[in-house]
């Protein structure tokens, strides 16, 4: 008995025609994502280039707008007049129009000074032909560390006087504007007295208008690598 051909329906395509349309299934989600990055990535750039600003001793980062930026008063470095190691003075009239970082020292410390004093030499090197990045350290023990001291502490590290400033100058302003200014011991430092002993490892980045960029502590490696690449952010930006 001769059997009747079978004929059969299926709606699964041939293991062909199915991997093909795998395949074009996964270049079309890979279109589609590649567009969703490219579409991402002005915002998220603008982020990365624009440094935040620092209005309060808790150091929270605030981002503004342009049109921000012309309407609200933003914590600024107080006016200041310090000798350097040269006996030249040194003011805010010095730094204006500059970027330039700010830190806190005395010549005789035996721990953190020199570990800081030796990171920001690599920075200082690192501009060392930029006459726009300045570098400016307050000695905390003024009546010690006069401008002969300074002097000295400059040869031995070899510190190019014209980009790097060694202060000296009335304690009581120096301490004020440290606590008060730069916020240097953070919010404790407020609420000290000023005849107690300032001392800390943040070196701070200051822009050409006189606002706080970046705090960093100057002990740690890679806090001053990212301080680096800040400063250069800066100057892109400014």
């Amino acid at each position: 008995m001769q059997k009747k051909p079978q004929f059969y329906l299926t709606l699964n395509p041939s293991p062909e025609k199915g991997e093909g349309l795998l395949e074009r299934l996964v270049i079309k989600f890979i279109g589609i994502l590649f567009l969703a990055l490219v579409a991402c990535q002005p915002k998220e750039q603008t982020q990365k280039e624009n440094l935040p600003y620092y209005n309060t001793a808790d150091f929270t980062p605030n981002w503004y707008t342009e049109n921000q930026l012309d309407t609200l008063k933003l914590h600024k470095i107080s006016d200041f007049s310090f000798i350097d190691q040269e006996g030249k003075k040194v003011s805010n009239e010095t730094v204006k129009g500059k970027i330039y970082l700010a830190n806190f020292f005395f010549t005789i410390c035996p721990s953190i000074c020199p570990t800081m004093t030796q990171n920001l030499l690599a920075v200082h090197n690192t501009f060392k032909n930029d006459a726009d990045i300045l570098m400016l350290s307050h000695s905390v023990m003024p009546a010690t560390d006069t401008v002969a001291q300074l002097k000295k502490y400059a040869n031995r590290w070899k510190i190019d006087s014209q980009r790097w400033h060694l202060l000296t100058g009335e304690k009581d302003k120096i301490y004020a504007l440290a606590r008060q200014s730069y916020f240097a011991e953070k919010e404790i430092g407020l609420q000290k007295d000023k005849n107690e002993f300032l001392h800390t490892e943040n070196v701070f980045l200051i822009d050409k208008n006189g606002y706080i960029r970046g705090v960093y502590n100057a002990t740690l490696p890679l806090d001053v690598e990212n301080l680096v690449k800040d400063i250069k952010v800066l100057k892109s930006t400014e």
